[in-house]
């Protein structure tokens, strides 16, 4: 009887997910709760587990798109006690010798915890084939992180199975390989010692070289592609004459040879005729577009089309909150433990708005317009895998430092991927920050299924006419983009006004006046 493993429900506003990584092979015996492979939505990335033990079978390839409810694999349970046969001659050939001395043990190898902060590595090198023979505690691989590169030892000794190929990100945890656990090594043919011993011999010749010399890490590898370089252009400092990242930013394209004389005045007599060649590199990669990427521009092409979008512009003298904050900062950190910054001031006026015009907060479901009578408040943040909103619940009934606290909280967790799907759904309205980035202006793309969002931006000291005179002022313009088929002119305008007038006088938010 075979067992159908679903895609399961995973949020109240995810419809369909993408099929990641699998961990397992078509075939594959695996057991119960076992991780299989790596699903996508766009907000978070999770694992799908076995609910039987038994014989794989894979119906879903890595890429494909289901709706929640499909089909992703079937588990063979009048499967469990059998084996898979080899699929091969070679692979028949390649396993007999090692037969006899097999215990029967698997013994699966895991990325360690490796640093505090780091939550994934890359799998840089094997040096060890698929199928070698192993012994307990020799190097088998190398991983980079963020911050440095380190040796993977066997864990065992026995016959090495590759999982994570060179190139792939894993997470702590995440499964690198297996090995066969053997009691001594397999049998070898003449014709293969033989092998061994003219590599031996080569070996021998050059013991100055690794096999890490000339090689370059794949943060390296990418920086010198863009660049057009190879690595064998470049001097490698890392351990074993390995190229690292420092290396590969360091490094520039050597200029070419100067050509001899006859062949300078071939060209000079030429040079009438032929095209100018362009300089400089011509170089370009393609990259596969991530499940976050491709999910992200269909829900936001689905925005642009399906809401009858329009954007209205104030902008905000901030010199009041600026003076508040220089005033008060210093004693602000010292009780709460955290900085004041500009998001509380916005969230806090973004919440007495809200309250005074409904219709900002409000939603279209189906032929009803469901209002809130709190403020959950969406707050965009840019992560390594992309953009992600996080969720401030009930953000009209925190105070200021409480708020600085969870801004804090959220966006540490988007940077380390680690945020939840329940702490980035739900949001009644959104603020996002260009500003940090540079951003004057901007037009931004409501969330669906919310109504509306606000864009802040950067701070310019500009000359303005304040009572007859010309002042220079710190100005920042704010832009509030609404769904015109629930929020009217007058709502949005009155909104926007309202949000201005908090902001420049930032008492009224104490008094709520």
């Amino acid at each position: 009887m075979s067992k159908e493993i679903k895609v399961p429900a995973v949020g109240e506003s995810i419809t369909e997910v993408t099929v990641g990584q699998w961990f397992k092979k078509d075939g594959d015996h695996v057991e119960m709760d076992e991780v299989l492979c790596e699903l996508e939505s766009d907000k978070a990335t999770f694992e799908l587990p076995a609910e039987a033990t038994g014989i794989l079978k894979i119906e879903a390839q890595e890429g494909d798109t289901l709706e929640i409810g499909a089909v992703v694999c079937l588990i063979d349970e009048s499967g469990v006690d059998s084996k898979p046969e080899p699929k091969s001659e070679k692979a028949e050939k390649k396993s007999e010798p090692a037969k006899a001395s097999q215990s029967g043990e698997i013994k699966e190898m895991v990325v360690p915890t490796v640093g505090e902060s780091i939550t994934e590595v890359t799998l840089a090198n094997w040096m060890k084939a698929d199928g070698d023979y192993v012994e307990l505690d020799e190097i088998i691989a190398e991983v980079d992180s963020d911050k440095a590169t380190f040796e993977l030892p066997a864990e065992a000794s026995g016959i090495l199975r590759h999982v994570a190929q060179e190139g792939d990100t894993l997470e702590i945890g995440g499964l690198i390989c297996k090995i066969e656990v053997t009691d001594e090594a397999p049998a070898t043919s003449s014709a293969d010692a033989e092998t061994k011993g003219e590599k031996a011999e080569e070996s021998s010749d050059s013991s100055s070289e690794t096999y890490a010399k000339g090689h370059a890490s794949p943060a390296a590898a990418k920086i010198l592609a863009e660049k057009g370089l190879s690595s064998s252009e470049v001097a490698g400092t890392g351990k074993d004459g390995r190229i690292t990242k420092e290396d590969a930013l360091a490094a520039k394209k050597s200029a070419p040879a100067p050509a001899p004389a006859k062949e300078k005045e071939q060209k000079s007599a030429e040079s009438t005729t032929a095209a100018t060649p362009v300089s400089g590199s011509r170089n370009e990669r393609r990259e596969r577009m991530s499940s976050l990427r491709k999910t992200v521009s269909k829900r936001l092409v689905s925005v642009k089309n399906e809401t009858a979008m329009l954007t209205t512009f104030n902008e905000v003298n901030m010199k009041p909150i600026m003076d508040l904050r220089s005033k008060f900062k210093e004693q602000f950190k010292e009780k709460h433990g955290v900085g004041l910054g500009f998001m509380s001031f916005f969230t806090k006026a973004v919440c007495v708005a809200l309250q005074e015009w409904p219709a900002v907060n409000a939603k279209i479901d189906g032929n009803e317009i469901v209002y809130n009578d709190y403020c959950d408040i969406s707050i965009a943040v840019s992560a390594p895998k992309g953009l992600v909103v996080p969720v401030i619940r009930n953000a009209e009934s925190m105070s200021f430092d409480q708020i600085e606290k969870e801004v804090v909280r959220l966006a540490t967790k988007a940077r380390d991927n680690k945020l939840t799907i329940e702490e980035m759904t739900g949001g009644t309205f959104t603020l996002t920050n260009g500003g940090i980035f540079g951003s004057m202006m901007s037009t931004p793309i409501i969330n669906a299924p919310q109504s509306a969002i606000l864009g802040m931006h950067n701070i310019v000291e500009r000359p303005m006419a304040v009572n007859g005179e010309v002042k220079i002022l710190p100005m920042m313009y704010i832009a509030l983009s609404y769904d015109h088929r629930i929020i009217d002119g007058r709502e949005s305008v009155s909104f926007l006004v309202r949000v201005k007038q908090l902001l420049e006088d930032p008492t009224r938010l104490l008094f709520g006046v």
